[in-house]
């Protein structure tokens, strides 16, 4: 005899079979037992999930001779032709490739003949949402008052392709994606039948790709088989024979994108390419690792949510304190921006390397997430007492390539008065800094030189505020950046001090423009742009 495939040979013959939809199988159940049975059912839901095998099973019990609680016997004659496929009661219909008009005409003529044994003519439609419009509608008057030895049983996958007035007429019965322990408990039970050894971490794994269809987790686990037939199925085999990737490659590639390792990222990638993973499955399982990431970082009871081994999750539970949760984010929307891209590209390569680029130096963005994604950066580099030294801006002069640092002389420290000097020569220090650092500058509230020679900049920044000058001046890198201005102005070292006004009420000197306030004061502010 032949080899049968697994999801075909372990097809659920009667309800208490049913894995995964028990709000469907009880209301039908129920039905029955009342002899209450619609005319017309409408099953709808991802594919895999049961609509088929639902669909047989109550075609066979309305017309069973000795139903048990719901559930066919199994044993009668009717039970039995209906499951080989000679029952004349049970009809199946492929919408896909019959749709139109003269296929459902024929339904339509067939109807007025009583079954010739057995309760019930049971029309099963697959695909229904195929059908044309002069289908649907030649369907529309049998569908609403067919003869009380009718019932029609329409399956779909795609509810929304089906016209409202086909809709109205049934019995809508919505599929649920399977859970993952479903599947993998019911692959586990099959497995145990067969006598195929096989570990329980590669029985999740396939259970976890099949996402939410029973029929997909079957075909993955019969191809495991296949290509390991008499051997123990492991974990790792399965991930070669479906091109996965371990996690613990995720971890390695995840530490060299927070440290910016740009060649050994895109050495992870030669890696999965030489042994000939699928890309775009590597992309969706990198973004899912980061998710789980984030979820752990979001709560400390997410743990029973992550399907994961112990050893896996101690290791996720390590990377969770070395990188923000606004930074994961940031690398889920880059990778879940990919994953679109790559779906119908033909150099997928070369997107994934960009995209990992992107990862390992967010400042070739300019967006808000890349921004603290680099803060994020300069904070960790400063607590590590490496020392960071801001290019010159594109568009300064002064802009030049930086082939080695430079060590400079100290310059001394200014005193009050030069700092009132760099006061009233404000926009010369302006003129020399970074355009976005620029903007922000402009609208500091109050400028004032503290008794110790600070320059104090003060700017009015409410809760719900869409500026964030403040914020954007208080960075490391930006204070750096005002300093080298200054020093390239008066040859002095000034120490700059920073004050967000959060309270919602005006700083005292605040103007609507800093040079308005400086002429306030009778100060004449010099501009260089």
């Amino acid at each position: 005899m032949s080899y049968m495939a697994l999801y075909r040979k372990f097809r659920p013959q009667t309800f208490d079979d049913v894995k995964g939809q028990d709000h469907i199988v009880t209301t039908l159940q129920n039905q029955i037992k009342n002899d209450r049975i619609g005319h017309a059912y409408l099953f709808t839901g991802t594919r895999g999930t049961g609509k088929t095998t639902i669909a047989k099973i109550l075609a066979r019990t309305i017309n069973c001779e000795n139903p048990v609680n719901g559930c066919p016997c199994m044993e009668c004659a009717m039970c039995k032709a209906i499951s080989s496929g000679n029952s004349m009661n049970v009809i199946e219909m492929d919408a896909a490739s019959n749709n139109g008009v003269d296929n459902i005409r024929q339904i339509v003529e067939e109807v007025a003949y009583p079954p010739t044994e057995g309760k019930y003519k049971v029309y099963i439609i697959d695909e229904v949402h195929m059908l044309s419009t002069g289908a649907f509608n030649a369907l529309l008057k049998t569908l609403e008052e067919p003869p009380s030895y009718v019932v029609f049983i329409l399956a779909t996958t795609e509810v929304h392709k089906i016209p409202i007035t086909i809709l109205s007429r049934c019995q809508r019965y919505d599929f649920h994606r399977i859970s993952i322990d479903t599947i993998a408990a019911r692959l586990q039970e099959l497995m145990d039948k067969e006598g195929v050894q096989v570990e329980d971490r590669a029985i999740r794994y396939i259970a976890k790709a099949a996402d939410g269809s029973m029929r997909d987790g079957l075909s993955l686990l019969d191809q495991c088989i296949a290509f390991y037939i008499g051997q123990t199925l492991t974990y790792d085999n399965v991930l070669k024979v479906l091109g996965a990737i371990d996690t613990e490659v995720f971890s390695r590639l995840l530490r060299y994108i927070i440290n910016g390792q740009i060649t050994d990222a895109i050495g992870i990638l030669e890696e999965i390419i030489t042994q000939g993973r699928d890309l775009n499955q590597f992309v969706n399982d990198f973004t899912w690792y980061l998710r789980n990431l984030m979820l752990l970082k979001s709560s400390d009871d997410m743990e029973d949510a992550l399907e994961m081994s112990s050893d896996n999750l101690a290791l996720l539970k390590e990377e969770a304190q070395m990188v923000d949760t606004e930074i994961l984010m940031r690398y889920i929307q880059v990778l879940s921006a990919l994953s679109n891209d790559i779906k119908y590209a033909s150099q997928k390569r070369v997107l994934i390397e960009i995209a990992l680029i992107k990862l390992c130096k967010p400042e070739m963005e300019m967006d808000i997430s890349a921004l603290n994604n680099r803060m994020a950066n300069l904070e960790k580099k400063v607590e590590q007492g490496v020392p960071v030294v801001m290019a010159a801006p594109a568009n300064s002069a002064a802009a030049t390539p930086s082939v080695a640092p430079v060590k400079k002389e100290p310059l001394p420290a200014a005193i009050p008065d030069e700092v009132k000097e760099v006061v009233k020569r404000w926009g010369s220090v302006i003129g020399k800094t970074s355009p976005m650092l620029k903007s922000s500058l402009k609208n500091v509230s109050t400028m004032t030189v503290t008794e110790q020679g600070e320059l104090l900049l003060v700017f009015d920044q409410s809760a719900g505020s869409e500026r964030m000058d403040g914020d954007i001046v208080n960075r490391p890198d930006a204070i750096a950046e005002i300093s080298s201005a200054i020093e390239d102005l008066i040859h002095k070292t000034v120490k700059i001090k920073v004050e967000i006004n959060r309270s919602g009420i005006s700083s005292q000197n605040t103007k609507s423009d800093v040079r308005d306030y400086f002429a306030g004061l009778g100060i004449e502010v010099e501009t260089e742009e």
